[in-house]
């Protein structure tokens, strides 16, 4: 017996195939996807993506953004000195002033909490870290050769 061409072999794989009848989804399945479906329908518009807000609220979150991008870059031009802050950006631009400053103390207080652990424990907290990152790869590989594996 001759061994059938590639050609030949997908050929019949193909007609083998298209002659299977088409399964029907589980019924739990089913109704699974259609109460997603509606749930998702049902969510409140501020929950949904941006597409499905309204035509209005999508507008509003755009002047909202474009105002507050504004307000960032005439903060860094105004902590630069290449531009004078107008009367209507000099309130934002005070409260971004306050909020940077906050930044700032929460940032000295990260440093001095940083620099008063001791470096023994930085490398023990390193080197558990790593220790149980080989472990479950270890017995990720473990388990996927127990159950997954072709014997």
């Amino acid at each position: 017996m001759s061994k059938p061409s590639p050609q030949d072999l997908e050929k019949l794989i193909h007609q083998t195939l298209r002659a299977l009848p088409e399964r029907e989804a589980p019924r739990s399945l089913e109704h699974r996807v259609l109460a997603a479906i509606a749930a998702r329908q049902a969510l409140p518009w501020w929950r949904q993506s941006f597409t499905h807000w309204p035509v209005a609220a999508r507008s509003v979150f755009l002047v909202a953004s474009a105002v507050f991008a504004a307000a960032v870059l005439a903060g860094y031009f105004r902590a630069t000195g290449q531009v004078q802050a107008t009367s209507l950006l000099a309130g934002p631009l005070e409260a971004w002033a306050r909020v940077q400053a906050l930044a700032g103390v929460i940032s000295d207080l990260g440093g001095v909490v940083w620099r008063s652990i001791p470096s023994l424990w930085i490398y023990g907290a390193l080197a558990f870290a790593a220790t149980m990152y080989a472990a479950f790869f270890g017995l990720g590989a473990a388990a996927y050769r127990t159950f997954f594996a072709q014997r």
